[in-house]
């Protein structure tokens, strides 16, 4: 009978794996070599951090992830050690989009931002960048894009991370985290941005250069920080927007996130749980929605101001804001 070590923020596994195997529930930053060694699949969020010092003689061959990153996995000590790594990839980003869209909705509202007028800089046109991108573009956005790999594979119109941030009135960042996008916006990069230019960072916190956003005139709008849960104080006043890591917080987001890791569970121990979904989440087909009428809903389901106050009332409780964040419901 497999043992199965999961982190116990996950939403929505509780009695799905128990039936099949020994179920224990940590929390993310709890996990010790003494609570895997004898683990055959680890199921985490990015709070665990999986390299030698906590696998090291374990017997752990799958690691499942229910977020899209992995930065806070060694993939090449797993490849070695003949450990699976499974991601969420693409689980939230409709979730992100959404947050992304009340930003957007903020900007007009306050500063008259108007699309046909406005030039959007995407960078990192993966499944959440490619998402907000076909968004904008409907509502009239003209678009810069910048994604070195993707145009290494692909070719087409990716710009230099050095054009976009020239030429865009908004910049929105959806990049992984690894070693060529670690602080890949910093002071230098920031000076490229035209004076009146915002920043939105939705990827990953140390994608952006803490000392150099608290130094900048731009407006910031932040969802993810350097070193989680201790956050900049200065930052977090400074920020337009400040929330904990919730962007992709959706219901379906996070309904996805866990059926996929459980899929993958079910594939690696021969499981009867193809296609297994929570049945109290509803699914969501993307559909258009206007311009307009996104300005005019988006507030209810995505307060972002509210979010930010809240956070600064409770700095010190960054992890349990996460933990206990009321899931959104998408609707487009």
């Amino acid at each position: 009978m497999p043992k199965f070590v999961i982190d116990s923020a996950i939403p929505y596994i509780s009695g799905v794996l128990e039936p099949f195997g020994e179920v224990v529930y940590l929390a993310g930053k709890d996990f010790m070599p003494d609570d895997v060694c004898d683990a055959d699949a680890l199921i985490i969020r990015t709070r665990t951090r999986c390299d030698a010092s906590l696998l090291e003689g374990s017997r752990v061959r799958l690691i499942a992830t229910a977020t899209i990153g992995f930065d806070h996995i060694d993939l090449e000590w797993c490849k070695a050690h003949n450990i699976k790594v499974v991601t969420a990839a693409g689980c939230n980003a409709a979730g992100v989009l959404q947050w992304v869209s009340a930003v957007l909705a903020m900007l007009a509202e306050n500063c008259g931002v108007q699309p046909e007028k406005s030039t959007l800089g995407i960078v990192g046109v993966g499944n959440v960048g490619s998402l907000v991108e076909r968004y904008a573009r409907e509502w009239g956005f003209r678009i810069l894009r910048c994604d070195p790999p993707r145009k290494e594979r692909e070719g087409g119109d990716f710009q230099p991370l050095e054009y976009v941030l020239q030429h865009s009135d908004i910049v929105s960042l959806h990049t992984p985290l690894d070693a060529t996008t670690y602080h890949l916006i910093n002071h230098q990069t920031l000076s490229l941005m035209r004076p009146s230019a915002v920043l939105i960072n939705a990827s990953r916190g140390e994608v952006v250069q803490t000392e150099a956003l608290i130094s900048t005139s731009h407006p910031l709008f932040i969802d993810v920080w350097e070193n989680e849960p201790d956050i900049s104080e200065e930052l977090l006043q400074k920020a337009v927007v400040a929330t904990p890591h919730i962007a992709g917080y959706s219901a379906q987001g996070k309904a996805n996130a866990t059926a996929m890791v459980v899929a993958a569970i079910a594939e690696e121990f021969s499981l009867p749980l193809v296609g297994w979904y929570p049945q109290n989440v509803s699914r969501v087909e993307r559909r258009h929605i206007g311009w307009q009428e996104m300005c005019d809903t988006i507030k209810i389901r995505c307060d972002l101001a509210r979010e930010t106050n809240y956070l600064r009332q409770n700095r010190n409780d960054f992890e349990r804001l996460r933990n206990e964040y009321r899931y959104r419901e998408e609707y487009f």
